[in-house]
């Protein structure tokens, strides 16, 4: 298993967007992987579960990845993140 701490970096926060590209890009992965804030904890191949988290503007998600491709599924969402869903 993977794990990573991530911060929401654009101001706008995870929206229907963000929420959009991070399932979209989860999906392409046989790994299962879950965000986790707080209490709350998402499958992020879900776009409602991921918007569900309400993570708004320097949020701290931990991201779990785990199956055959959990490295590069960690690497790949972890960029989705620091790329600030190139919504900046």
């Amino acid at each position: 298993m993977v794990e990573k701490l991530l911060t929401v970096k654009n101001r706008a926060g995870i929206h229907a967007r963000p929420a959009a590209i991070i399932s979209q890009t989860a999906n392409r992965f046989e790994s299962e992987i879950l965000l986790i804030r707080d209490d709350i904890s998402a499958n992020a191949k879900s776009i409602m579960g991921v918007i569900t988290m309400a993570a708004g503007y320097n949020s701290v998600i931990k991201l779990q990845a785990e199956g055959s491709d959990e490295k590069e599924a960690a690497k790949t969402i972890e960029a989705l993140f620091e790329s600030k869903f190139e919504e900046e």
